[in-house]
């Protein structure tokens, strides 16, 4: 059984083990540079800009490039536009090594990284459906939740080490080491099977992104699922500005606690992961919507709490974990839903229609968090009386607003996750 499951997933397995070894290395160099910049400029805005600029692009742009994925070659597009983001990561070794590197640079390398991605990202998609027989989808899904879990735990302890020893500039080489590794493997050893194309007479690309958003339109349930997730990536995107200024900021944080709480992340991710790889999967669709409904319940409930009330790294590290255990179970479920609900030549287009509605709060809340951490609640911190309830609550020092902050997204985390089970409960497609 065990050696029919390699012959079947050889390509995916060599495609996945690759292209994870090249996720961490990009995802050191961006954790450095967050470090780097919030170190030289202590605003939370400044650094959230940076995630704004990566994905403005991606999600103006998204639905357009999924039509132009569904007809473009797949391994051609993801080894064009691998190689763009090694250019760009060249570009930023360059400018470091002149002293030349300023924030509006890696904001413009950002969003041209962003904009690759449009069409990558669909496209890398697509290929993984195409090398996995059906029968092994939720196992592969648990496998790619396994490796990026893992790239999570693993960044911050090797990104730190090696700026410690050897500098940014080294974080950056081994980024590119890594590209060149799966760029390679890519390039020789895999083999990506056509997509049957329907006949189209010729459809433009503006036609061919709109059947993407009518397909969605008639299929309820994978739409409100969308606009689920599009909510709780508004409410997670606050949480990831918010949390370099805060942990960096608390009396008892720093960039070794930062770090801590991102590994922890990375773990709870990875046992996730392995859970998910051996559950027995579950005997309906309805089944997996209401796992992924109370999986993302649990997570809401706990992580941003425990943050917001915690004052050790202990407490913040418990947090994560609470929070992101269940996040590779809920991953599965909704993988499975996609890939096998989305006709195989309509997946470019109606994934790329997704990454629009679903990720376009993302920029959004990067911004907003950004700007409610340093124009809202610190100064609203700093400027209360030390006998007040927020104060004793959250403490008064740098980084308590950021806290309040996290007090607030949990709340609204848990309201989105009831409304919207309610909803997707109710359906009876």
């Amino acid at each position: 059984m065990k050696f029919h499951l390699v012959k079947e997933l050889k390509l995916f397995f060599i495609l996945w083990l690759t292209q994870s070894l090249s996720a961490l290395g990009s995802t050191m160099t961006g954790f450095a540079l967050i470090i780097v910049l919030y170190k030289s400029s202590g605003s939370a805005l400044t650094t959230a800009l940076l995630s704004v600029c990566s994905y403005a692009p991606y999600v103006l742009m998204s639905i357009f490039a999924g039509a132009l994925s569904d007809r473009w070659d797949k391994k051609a597009t993801m080894l064009v536009c691998d190689s763009f983001a090694a250019v760009c990561t060249i570009v930023t070794l360059v400018l470091l090594k002149t002293g030349g590197l300023e924030p509006w640079h890696l904001y413009v390398l950002n969003a041209l990284n962003g904009l690759m991605n449009t069409v990558q990202q669909p496209a890398s998609e697509v290929a993984a459906t195409l090398l996995t027989p059906e029968k092994y989808y939720q196992k592969t899904s648990g496998m790619r939740s396994f490796s990026n879990s893992l790239v999570t735990i693993l960044t911050p302890a090797i990104a730190t080490a090696v700026m410690s020893f050897w500098g940014i500039e080294a974080v950056i080489a081994i980024d590119l080491a890594t590209f060149a590794a799966a760029f390679f493997a890519l390039l020789l050893f895999i083999k990506i099977p056509e997509v049957p194309q329907k006949k189209d007479g010729g459809e433009s690309v503006l036609a061919a992104a709109k059947s993407g958003l009518v397909w969605l339109k008639n299929n309820r349930t994978i739409l409100l699922l969308i606009l689920f997730l599009a909510a709780i990536n508004l409410i997670a995107s606050i949480y990831d500005a918010a949390l370099p200024a805060m942990l960096l900021s608390r009396k008892n944080g720093g960039e070794t606690v930062l770090g801590a709480v991102n590994t922890c992340v990375g773990i709870a991710s990875l046992a996730g992961s392995v859970i998910v790889t051996f559950l027995p999967e579950p005997k309906s669709g309805r089944s997996r919507l209401k796992v992924i409904c109370n999986t993302l319940l649990i997570s809401m409930s706990t992580e941003n709490f425990l943050l917001a009330f915690g004052r050790t790294p202990l407490v913040w590290c418990i947090g994560a974990v609470l929070g992101w255990l269940s996040i590779p179970v809920m991953n599965a479920n909704m993988d499975v839903i996609f890939r096998s609900g989305i006709p195989a030549e309509m997946q470019g287009r109606v994934y790329s229609a997704r990454n629009t509605l679903q990720f376009f709060t993302i920029p959004a809340g990067f911004f907003l968090g950004g700007i409610l951490v340093d124009k809202v609640f610190e100064p609203l911190i700093a400027g209360l009386p030390a006998d007040s309830l927020a104060v004793t609550v959250f403490g008064g020092e740098k980084g308590a607003g950021a806290a309040l902050l996290f007090f607030m997204i949990g709340i609204a985390g848990v309201a989105v996750c009831l409304i919207f089970r309610g909803l997707i409960l109710r359906l009876k497609d």
